[in-house]
């Protein structure tokens, strides 16, 4: 049985149809480029309606990204999935995510990997994610309230890191929290330039390659 077979808040029937329009997302990120069946059948699983305000369910299986409030988004389901295949290929055990926003990212990764850690400045959005984590029985999820740019460096070395918040360049700082081998896929740019890329540690430096343009909030720092 998968993780997330249950969904803890189905208060219209909403689950009876949610499957089908899960179903209908995965066809579709399948046709835009998403490979890895783990990926997909992870997002085929996992009840999206449950990391949006009620008043968006209905929109909750687009493949767009939404409104969670504080000036923040949860990201178009084919940019989570696309930063999640990005990572998959060197095997990661332990994940840092930076900007846990709804939690819906780390939520995709927890059946992926042994270990996710997510930071998020925001409280207010942090005590929700935690919320739904319990909910949903991850119980492999650490999550930390503070400045996202500095990492978690108590905890680091880590196999991937995923940026969710576009800065004008990755910060050294998470960069140094990479272990051998390790890759880190973030969004860099300023508003309307930001591209996707990918950062891998290797024996002669950091290697970087562009994964696309994309659109994300800005990376910022500070608590709130």
């Amino acid at each position: 049985m998968s993780l997330f077979n249950r969904t803890p808040r189905d208060p219209q029937g909403l689950g009876m149809t949610s499957q089908r329009a899960r179903d209908r997302l995965v066809e579709r990120l399948r046709a835009e480029g998403i490979r890895d069946a783990r990926v997909l059948e992870v997002v085929r699983n996992l009840p999206r309606h449950l990391f949006v305000e009620e008043a968006l369910e209905s929109r909750a299986y687009e493949d767009s990204a939404l409104p969670i409030g504080l000036g923040q988004t949860i990201s178009q389901p084919y940019i989570v999935a696309l930063m999640t295949q990005a990572i998959l290929e060197v095997a990661p055990k332990r994940v840092l995510e930076v900007g846990t926003g709804s939690g819906y990212q780390a939520a995709v990764l927890a059946p992926l990997v042994e270990q996710v850690y997510t930071v998020e400045r925001i409280l207010k959005l942090l005590t929700q994610a935690r919320s739904r984590f319990r909910k949903l029985g991850l119980t492999n999820v650490r999550s930390r309230h503070d400045d996202g740019r500095l990492g978690w460096p108590e905890e680091a070395p880590y196999d991937a890191i995923l940026v969710t918040a576009a800065g004008e360049d990755v910060p050294m700082a998470l960069v140094d929290q990479l272990g051998p081998g390790g890759v880190l896929v973030a969004p860099v740019g300023p508003p309307g330039m930001q591209s996707l890329v990918r950062l891998r540690r290797t024996p002669d430096g950091v290697q970087r390659e562009a994964l696309g343009a994309v659109t994300f909030v800005p990376l910022l720092g500070g608590l709130a």
